[in-house]
């Protein structure tokens, strides 16, 4: 018995999805399309993944929701119509939603359901799949649509169960409404969800106390409602939209300046920030081609930021402390914002540099620094993720010949194609690391790695195969490209959680791929035309057939 319900009992399936956010909707979809048996298990109560979880307070996707939206189904994508430039967290979920009930989806899950560990069974090559409801599933092939960023961070501050106020967390934000009204409110941490929320909890609380331990660059949304003209100029230039984002860097349309900065004079290049500063949000970091690549390049890039966040804060010690100076701009994902700058002109909000007035602990009133005390009614922690691995490795997963997710991993993630790890056969991540994921657009990416994973599994089930493992030189010899195309770039240099610095004691490995989506798009093409280079695939007779 779980919440008052009866338990569904388990079963025996082809494909087992663990998620159902963008990318585990679609694998079931895609599953059950090729005539798999395919169930998902998600923990939550409906779909949404991610989108389920973070409906705080302003949440709204930095991709525009024309691009930030499936693309496999033509009448899905000419039928849905997006309100907004940039859709808000409500939006988004109505969406996926609307997907999961157009191709009758919700049947095929088990929702309210976290799965707590994943055994190999090397004698018959099927996992077996334990749940917090006491269930146990059996599946030959587990593909994990965990989520890039699933697994909230909790910093370990000293005192933190002490509080006896409110205690909210933006990654797990309650489903009722939160009122602020009359409230001292604190919240820990400035990255996206904190910029995004910040600004519209001010309005209401009597008092808002931000502790910032580091800054982050944030563009303005300049979001706005999309006009009808705008819908239907959008469903007829969707094919082409679609076409080029397929092979783009970043999953989108968008692409740089025709020029380089060192091609055209400064009003030119004055002119082409302001531009794409008033495209919105994260555009801005890549105005120029060689913009995270070439640390003068980017240096006008920041000096342009710097200047617009100077021209909106009033106190100049506190636009000091919000401009950042430990990283080149674009280097951490930049965030994107409505009035999030001007909100500390407000008299109610006060900001805390946490790296000149630490945190000393957290008591039942409130926080202790190392130069104040701040009493608070309502706690907000905006800490983030444990990204790209946490998801995994929060699950108990052992695979052949005794491995251990914890123990691959424990030097940094280690992959093929960012889709498969050796040790764990039939075992597949999607916009895990190793993938471009968290660096294009995540709708597309996931698209594109379910379709690799289906089509792999339907070649095996013709050929009859029966287990499928990377290959450990192969995967070491894709880890290793990964880190080699990230030092190319300045991106290394940022204390991001790209690299897991966010989180203590994750070992600094630079997680996404870079190299761009297209060209990730094209190496999958090529492994899979090679006939699955790179895997052992194993049939039924027990023959392994190295690729």
């Amino acid at each position: 018995m779980k919440n008052g319900t009866t338990v569904v009992p388990s079963g025996t399936y082809d494909v087992l999805v663990v998620g159902a956010g963008f990318a585990g909707l679609y694998a079931v979809h895609r599953a059950l399309g090729a005539g798999f048996r395919a169930i998902g298990v998600e923990a939550a109560p409906g779909v949404g993944g991610t989108w389920y979880w973070n409906r705080y307070p302003g949440a709204r996707c930095d991709v525009e929701s024309i691009d930030y939206s499936y693309s496999f189904d033509e009448e899905l994508q000419d039928s849905w119509v997006w309100s907004e430039r940039y859709a808000t967290q409500p939006e988004i979920l109505a969406y996926l939603e609307h997907v999961a009930d157009r191709f009758g989806l919700r049947p095929h899950f088990r929702f309210d359901r976290r799965v707590e560990s994943a055994r190999f069974d090397e004698g018959d090559a099927t996992w077996t799949v334990t749940t917090d409801a006491g269930e146990a599933y059996r599946a030959r092939f587990v593909v994990l649509a965990t989520g890039s960023l699933s697994a909230p961070n909790k910093p370990p501050i000293p005192g933190a169960d002490r509080f006896a106020g409110e205690v909210l967390f933006t990654a797990q934000w309650p489903r009722e409404k939160v009122s602020f009204a009359g409230k001292r409110v604190g919240i820990i941490g400035t990255g996206s969800s904190g910029i995004q929320s910040i600004p519209i909890i001010a309005e209401e609380a009597a008092s808002l106390t931000v502790f910032q331990r580091s800054p982050n660059y944030s563009v303005p949304a300049f979001n706005r409602p999309l006009t009808e003209d705008e819908q239907v100029r959008v469903r007829a230039e969707y094919p082409e939209r679609r076409r080029r984002s397929a092979y783009s860097g970043a999953g989108t349309p968008h692409e740089t300046y025709p020029k380089t900065v060192f091609e055209i004079d400064e009003a030119e290049r004055l002119a082409a920030f302001e531009a794409r500063w008033k495209e919105g949000g994260v555009l801005f970091g890549k105005t120029f081609p060689d913009q995270t690549v070439d640390e003068a390049v980017n240096k006008m890039a920041r000096d342009f930021a710097e200047a617009k966040i100077r021209a909106i804060v009033a106190d100049q010690r506190t636009a000091d402390d919000l401009i950042p100076v430990d990283h080149p701009i674009g280097t951490k994902r930049i965030c994107t914002d409505s009035g999030y700058y001007a909100t500390f002109n407000r008299e109610n909000v006060t900001l805390v540099n946490l790296r000149r007035e630490p945190i000393v602990s957290i008591t039942e009133r409130g926080i202790e620094t190392g130069g104040s005390s701040y009493e608070l009614d309502t706690l907000i922690y905006a800490t983030g993720f444990d990204a790209m691995t946490g998801a995994v490795t929060r699950i108990d997963i052992r695979g052949a010949r005794g491995a251990r997710i914890g123990d691959a991993w424990g030097e940094g993630p280690v992959t093929y194609l960012g889709m498969a790890i050796p040790g764990f056969p039939n075992l597949f991540t999607v916009n895990g690391p190793g993938s471009p994921s968290v660096l294009a657009n995540m709708v597309l990416t996931a698209e594109q790695q379910v379709d690799w994973v289906v089509d792999l599994l339907a070649d095996c089930r013709s050929r009859g195969v029966t287990e499928v493992e990377a290959r450990a030189d192969s995967a070491a010899k894709w880890t290793g490209h990964v880190d080699e195309v990230a030092h190319r770039t300045l991106f290394p240099k940022a204390d991001s959680w790209y690299v897991g610095a966010n989180i203590e004691g994750k070992r600094r490995v630079f997680m996404p791929y870079i190299g761009g989506f297209g060209a990730y798009r094209r190496t999958c093409e090529q492994v899979r035309a090679g006939g699955y280079e790179g895997f052992v695939l194993t049939a039924r007779s027990g023959e392994g057939a190295s690729r």
